[in-house]
């Protein structure tokens, strides 16, 4: 179940909202703890287990951890609870990877590959595991004090709104609310409102131009215009995929009194890579930067450490992104790559960018490195390069050109305008005679009603985090 199914917005929605708010306040952690335990079981009951076992570890551990003093057996224990929740998460994510690298150098070697049974990969768990991670290290740093009530902490954890897709939250920030929140007209608008944006970003324009790239792909000899179109596709895809769903979660919390975080800040039209990272999945990038980055070292050390840091950091990053192949290590190496090269260079006496050159060629790294991102394996991403560099002919192949038609143009022209008019500053609105203004603030709902329109007649299409 998504949150663009017809079963979440017609059913699990709707009924959630007649439990929450018919429930007495004090009741509202545990209606929202129950409802979703039952949007993840949904997926799959066996591995709703693992996610409450996660849960009672976090929960149990902090506890210890508080209690333990300020001794060496505290920081044993953080470790030791970090290293479980970390372990976990590589077992889900790079299990098979290892195993079929293992299979193929046994098979370059002459001998048989091992026999093996593939791992699912949990919704939402590499945000489950990095929210859990964070609480512990936070109530390790007297950031925080334990949470010793279950059902509160399980809520915070399980809050099925950010669960599959983040942002990802720290209990720092919703500790307040989760204590006392007030349901009010205001901010359930608000949110509603949101959630529509965000709705509209997904299902008009993102799944829209799923096939341009899935096919585009999919080629085997792709020509310029094929690999070009479908890198910038997939990178427009990607945004309005997850930005859409932050969008949509932070509406989602904002309904019920929560107040997350944004988690995107026009990435595209960051002036440099560092500014990329922070405009890109905020959250995440102040993950890395305050539980990795930091601990690490980072620029307190000398110059040869922070890049090594960098580098780690980007390193894991990366395999934190993926669980198909390697591509996603080398995607996180090119990043740290990049970083470590601009830090260089401000640390030269070498003149300035000029801020245009600059955003461009932020935006053309950042697009090219979507492509090791996207490809099923590295070999597709090699031949998608060597034709963007116009080694592979230059006429757009005849697979993309059938596909493409008015009416994809005319749902993504609709999608953006959806998405934008609600976007304006009010004070530009405000020049807008009233009339107008009025039936502009409709645009959240007309989008929404086009976005449920699709939905019922091609059906949901998860979000590419989904399984993450």
């Amino acid at each position: 179940m998504v949150f663009t199914s017809l079963e979440f917005l017609t059913l699990f929605l709707p009924l959630f909202f007649l439990a929450y708010a018919a429930s007495p306040r004090s009741w509202r952690n545990g209606v929202l703890l129950l409802f979703s335990w039952i949007f993840y079981g949904w997926w799959s009951p066996v591995y709703l287990l693992l996610f409450i076992g996660l849960i009672v570890l976090s929960w149990a551990g902090a506890m210890v951890i508080q209690a333990a003093g300020t001794g060496w057996w505290r920081r044993a224990w953080l470790t030791l609870l970090i290293l479980a929740n970390a372990s976990t998460l590589f077992w889900f994510k790079y299990a098979n990877v290892v195993v079929e690298t293992y299979n193929d150098a046994r098979m370059l070697a002459g001998a048989m590959p091992m026999e093996w049974q593939r791992v699912a990969l949990p919704i939402g768990l590499s945000f489950i595991i990095l929210q859990a991670i964070s609480y512990l290290v936070d109530v390790y740093r007297g950031q925080v004090q334990a949470q010793r009530n279950f059902i509160d902490y399980g809520a915070y954890l399980s809050m099925f709104g950010q669960l599959i897709a983040g942002p990802i939250l720290r209990y720092d920030w919703v500790q307040r609310e989760l204590a006392s929140r007030q349901l009010s007209w205001s901010d359930f608008s608000l949110g509603a409102r949101r959630f529509m944006v965000g709705m509209s970003m997904k299902v008009l324009v993102a799944d829209t131009l799923a096939p341009v790239v899935d096919i585009a792909f999919s080629l085997e000899e792709p020509s310029f215009v094929d690999a070009w179109l479908g890198c910038g596709a997939y990178s427009l895809q990607l945004f309005f995929d997850f930005a859409g769903y932050s969008a949509m979660a932070i509406g989602l919390g904002q309904m019920l009194g929560f107040h997350f975080p944004e988690n995107f800040n026009h990435p595209y039209l960051a002036k440099s890579i560092q500014d990329f990272w922070r405009r890109w999945h905020i959250s995440l990038s102040g993950w890395i930067r305050d539980y990795l980055y930091v601990p690490l070292g980072g620029n307190r050390i000398n110059p040869g450490r922070t890049y090594v840091n960098l580098m780690v950091t980007m390193a894991i990053a990366g395999m934190w992104h993926g669980s198909d192949n390697w591509n996603f290590l080398i995607w996180g190496l090119a990043h740290g790559l990049a970083l470590c090269a601009a830090r260089a260079w401000r640390g030269t006496a070498l003149p300035s960018v000029p801020g245009w050159i600059s955003r461009v060629a932020t935006l053309l790294f950042v697009c090219m490195a979507w492509v090791i991102f996207r490809a099923p394996d590295f070999g597709t991403a090699v031949s998608m390069y060597a034709a963007q560099l116009g080694l592979g002919g230059w006429e757009m192949g005849a697979a993309l050109r059938v596909l493409l038609q008015p009416s994809h143009c005319v749902a993504a022209l609709l999608g953006v305008a959806c998405i934008m008019v609600p976007a304006i500053p009010a004070r530009h609105l405000n020049r807008v005679p009233a009339a107008l203004r009025e039936q502009l603030a409709l645009w959240p709902l007309a989008a929404f009603l086009l976005s449920f329109a699709l939905i019922v007649s091609r059906g949901a299409v998860p979000f590419l985090y989904f399984q993450f």
